[in-house]
């Protein structure tokens, strides 16, 4: 049984820093493009980042230069870094592994799903 657990997230003041942690496990984790999307309530579900097995990232436009993605093949993890918080950050964050996505930034690509986590940026 495949299952994304995320950790990190929080209520933070704008200008801030949080890290997101998602642990993978029941799949073979080095073969899976692991992603970050996010959604507000009443919204779609909006990509954030993505990062290949080689560790090669890609970003949403609104975060490039601040977030950060990284991968641990070793730890079956994947991580988010997230810098200079603004409050149109505020979202719920989801951890999400694809096989072999024909695109790494459409959410109906990704076949796992964690739970999510709460971040809330005040301005």
């Amino acid at each position: 049984q495949v299952q994304l657990v995320e950790s990190g997230g929080g209520s933070v003041q704008a200008g801030a820093s949080l890290r997101l942690s998602c642990a993978a496990s029941g799949l073979v984790f080095s073969s899976y493009v692991m992603g970050w999307f996010r959604q507000d309530p009443g919204k779609g579900r909006e990509f954030v980042a993505a990062i290949g097995w080689n560790g090669v990232p890609l970003y949403q436009d609104s975060v490039k230069g601040r977030f950060t993605i990284s991968r641990d093949n070793a730890k079956n993890s994947v991580y988010l870094q997230m810098n200079s918080l603004k409050s149109e950050d505020t979202a719920v964050y989801y951890c999400a592994a694809a096989f072999a996505p024909t695109s790494t930034a459409t959410p109906n690509n990704f076949n796992y799903w964690g739970q999510g986590t709460q971040v809330t940026v005040s301005s």
